[in-house]
């Protein structure tokens, strides 16, 4: 029977990986001291951030498998289960991590803040590749965050450590952004299927059997996740994944207005609206007019 963990508490993580506890709430773990273990499914319901220093069995979530070598950060949010799936060989983790619960960082600024970080809702193959100077960048504040761990907790300890969390989690904003960059030829291609997508699914039957095309059926038919899709064209074409959307439903709007037979109910049906009035003010909002006063000024 497949072996399967549930890890709700921070002791619970720690023990699994023989590690002491030395705050309920935030541990910062080196996995060469875990013990030899077989792959397993594991539960999360806590934060964790993962610097996977060498491959040790294959993770995966969901049907994706992470893209991940040496030096590359992954991170796990309450609700993800990860399945390495090596079911049989022993294997000896290795690499370091950071892992909090929720309550750490409530009535904190990163409470706030953290939804902002869509890393953590990316899919395990948009895992994050580091440099040797970010690699060593991150670890320091492994180092910072588990030298704080080390003191006797006080009322300072709680804003201290999700400081330094916040902190981390900025750098790896930055990382993500240089990574955006770095990957611009692969971006380049992601853009160039997003568009043929579009303009497949229009010629399509798919507009009166599933509406109009929204950012998450694009993200899963390109093999993203919603969040990391959305950055991802944000950083390249300076608009969002439902902005290029609706220039997209505009421009083969235009081209159906063109054709004096239909109604622009019939093209409303035809792009994947439930409601002409609605294809009526999207037009109006993107184009100046509505479908009747673009189709007599032209």
């Amino acid at each position: 029977m497949e072996k399967e963990f549930n890890f709700e508490t921070i002791s619970e993580y720690n023990d699994f990986n023989n590690h002491e506890t030395l705050h309920p709430l935030v541990s910062v773990i080196d996995f060469s001291k875990a013990k030899e273990r077989t792959g397993s499914k594991m539960n999360f319901e806590l934060y964790c951030i993962f610097l996977k220093d060498v491959k040790c069995g294959d993770l995966k979530y969901g049907r994706h498998n992470y893209d991940y070598q040496a030096g590359t950060l992954v991170f796990i949010s309450p609700g993800q289960t990860i399945d390495v799936e090596n079911k049989i060989d022993y294997y000896q983790p290795v690499g370091h991590g950071l892992i909090f619960h929720p309550d750490l960082i409530r009535g904190t600024s990163l409470a706030k803040s953290l939804s902002e970080y869509n890393f953590f809702s990316y899919h395990t193959n948009e895992a994050l590749h580091l440099s040797s100077k970010e690699r060593q960048l991150v670890l320091d504040l492994f180092a910072k965050i588990n030298s704080e761990l080390q003191q006797s907790i006080d009322k300072h300890s709680k804003k201290l450590i999700a400081s330094n969390i916040e902190l981390l989690l900025n750098y790896c904003d930055r990382f993500y952004d240089r990574q955006f960059i770095t990957r611009d030829m692969v971006n380049k291609g992601v853009l160039e299927t997003f568009e043929e997508l579009l303009n497949g699914y229009f010629k399509s039957e798919k507009p009166y059997s599933i509406g109009l095309p929204s950012v998450a059926y694009c993200a899963e038919e390109l093999h993203f996740s919603a969040n990391y899709f959305g950055d991802l064209i944000k950083k390249e074409t300076g608009k969002s994944a439902q902005e290029f959307i609706q220039a997209k439903i505009i421009d083969v709007a235009k081209n159906k207005i063109f054709d004096s037979n239909k109604t622009v109910n019939e093209i409303a049906y035809e792009l994947g609206f439930k409601y002409p009035q609605h294809f009526i003010r999207l037009f109006k909002k993107r184009v100046g007019a509505t479908p009747n006063e673009y189709r007599s000024l032209n």
